[in-house]
């Protein structure tokens, strides 16, 4: 079943602006310029309101006949929303961006033990389509973590989930803040594209923009077999990423934790530490604390 469009449905003008500054996307007009011949992009849905884009799919991906590759879903508000760690993430309606996206590298050939870029890949693409549409500069926190700069000070913007999706998919969602004001912010630590003083907060063109740059990096990384250094995604990411050259703390599985500075990202995308034993530690999955501020 496709999900209904309630961004176009009929209704009182009333509903659908009730904030002048937040506006409804223009679900048409984003499925005209995504889905065309040869795109990555076959699906693109924009419901009003649901518990969590991200389950939606990974439910349809479980159901009969499961979910092809490029099948986008797209909500002006999230009841439900999860992050890493099931930690939720709370947005008033239509003040970010909240989608998910169904891929499938394994049709492509690409080995699942390369998979672990994909929070990293989309993460590249976010930032890219962010500086390209919003003006604004953004950095990446590994694994999965967008940043930008308010009032001198780093925050938490957006965040990148990937989750197993039936038999041989990954369902990606994304979530950013574009306009939330300081009054709105759930924790005090977190921020939004307008705070960080963003040239657009326009949802479409924002939408498009990180879309576009997804079906980018991921064909790059497709076709390369999921070899992130011989498409240049490693790279990339290396460049944009706000936790190399920091010291840290990576608090991983079973309570353990782990204190260095954060020198690489290998090519399997895990997070190299150089501890204070001297040795280098890779970090593959765990949640990180920037202890200083890198330089």
């Amino acid at each position: 079943m496709t999900p209904r469009d309630d961004s176009e449905s009929s209704g009182p003008r009333r509903s659908r602006w009730s904030d002048l500054d937040r506006p409804p996307l223009n679900a048409a007009a984003v499925r005209r310029a995504l889905v065309r011949e040869g795109s990555l992009w076959r699906e693109v849905d924009v419901v009003q309101r649901t518990g969590s884009t991200n389950s939606d799919l990974v439910a349809r991906a479980a159901a009969g006949g499961g979910l092809r590759e490029g099948v986008v879903l797209v909500a002006e508000e999230q009841s439900a929303a999860r992050g890493r760690l099931d930690r939720k993430w709370v947005a008033p309606a239509r003040s970010g961006l909240f989608l998910s996206v169904s891929l499938r590298p394994g049709d492509a050939g690409v080995p699942m033990e390369r998979w672990g870029w994909l929070p990293l890949l989309t993460g590249v693409a976010v930032a890219t389509g962010l500086a390209r549409a919003g003006g604004v500069d953004t950095a990446l926190k590994w694994p999965n973590d967008v940043l930008v700069t308010v009032g001198g000070e780093e925050r938490k913007a957006g965040g990148i989930l990937a989750e197993a999706a039936g038999d041989g998919g990954v369902v990606v969602g994304v979530g950013v803040n574009v306009s939330l004001r300081a009054d709105e912010l759930p924790v005090p630590t977190a921020g939004s594209l307008a705070l960080a003083g963003a040239v657009s907060t326009d949802r479409d063109p924002l939408l498009r923009a990180v879309l576009r740059g997804l079906e980018d990096w991921y064909g790059r990384w497709r076709a390369a077999g999921g070899d992130a250094g011989a498409c240049g995604l490693q790279e990339a990411y290396a460049a944009g990423c706000a936790t190399l050259g920091r010291r840290v703390r990576a608090e991983l599985p079973g309570n353990r934790a782990l204190v260095g500075e954060a020198v690489a990202v290998d090519g399997d995308g895990r997070l190299i530490l150089a501890t204070e034993a001297g040795v280098q530690e890779p970090v593959g999955a765990g949640d990180i604390v920037h202890l200083r501020a890198a330089g």
